[in-house]
């Protein structure tokens, strides 16, 4: 393990400590040993049987293959070594590995496999209470000759409970735009949920927002105040969403993401939507 002072720094990102496992596994006896008898077999074996000119690129071969296994080990390591600082400095559990996630809102239901890969339970910095994951969803597909082709998809997720927010809205939706805003009006005749158009453009630009079939839009206005909408305009360079099902809020930004700036923004920006729909809920209840 990294002494004292190299870990100071895991919590920065999950490369923190790579060259200290690189460097150590390196000269570990187990790869200079296998390396030293691999690389001169394969050049034995491969020089007598063809040239050896081909035996010494099948030897070079062999030693490009073993810093490769060394690096995404120490990848690994490294990243291993950030995610247990990040958690412990946050007092947070960690679920290591992949574990199931529940198929509360639409994201989490895609794809034909879907897991998180890092799950951290707990207070989230902001004062979210709920799970930090690395997710990744798998989708398979075929191609005429039959073979599997699999695709991996990853975002950064943040998941948390609202039950008060699901007796105000039971859908709310801000999604990342992927089409062009003239189509809204042709695709929106096959939607069941409703769109909420709004007034400020870059909001518009970036985003679509839709509620449930069965919501009110006065409600969903409510909640998408213009102190809110400039603040979702400010944070869709980071290409945030979230999807609010039933009580269940899952934000969410592309890719894994593996330093503690990127991972506490998540966090800080889930807490803030997470308030402002509490808010709104309780207004209605008191």
């Amino acid at each position: 393990m990294p002494d004292a002072a190299e870990l100071q720094s895991v919590p920065e990102d999950a490369d923190g400590t790579r060259g200290w496992h690189l460097r150590r596994l390196l000269v570990h006896p187990a790869t200079v040993i296998g390396s030293a008898i691999a690389a001169p077999s394969a050049l034995i074996a491969v020089g007598t049987s063809a040239s050896w000119g081909i035996g010494a690129a099948a030897a070079g071969a062999v030693v490009l293959l073993t810093v490769v296994i060394v690096w995404l080990s120490a990848s690994s390591k490294a990243a291993d070594d950030f995610f247990r600082a990040y958690a412990q400095g946050q007092g947070l559990s960690r679920v290591d590995g992949r574990s199931s996630l529940p198929p509360v809102t639409p994201l989490l239901r895609k794809g034909d496999s879907r897991y998180a890969e890092q799950r951290l339970n707990g207070v989230l910095p902001g004062g979210i209470e709920g799970s930090l994951c690395l997710y990744t969803y798998e989708d398979e597909t075929r191609d005429s000759d039959g073979n599997t082709q699999t695709t991996y998809v990853h975002y950064t997720i943040v998941i948390s409970e609202l039950p008060h927010a699901a007796g105000y809205l039971q859908e709310l939706y801000c999604q990342r735009r992927v089409g062009f805003r003239f189509m809204d009006s042709m695709e929106d005749v096959f939607r069941e949920r409703q769109r909420v158009e709004q007034e400020s453009v870059a909001v518009d630009e970036s985003y679509e927002i839709f509620i449930g079939a069965d919501d009110e839009i006065s409600k969903a206005r409510q909640v998408l105040s213009p102190t809110f909408l400039v603040w979702l305009e400010q944070n869709s360079d980071e290409n945030y969403a979230f999807e609010l099902c039933a009580g269940s809020l899952v934000a969410n930004v592309k890719g894994h993401k593996k330093s503690a700036t990127d991972l506490d923004r998540i966090c800080t920006a889930s807490a803030a939507v997470a308030r402002r729909l509490d808010q709104e809920a309780a207004e209605v209840t008191t």
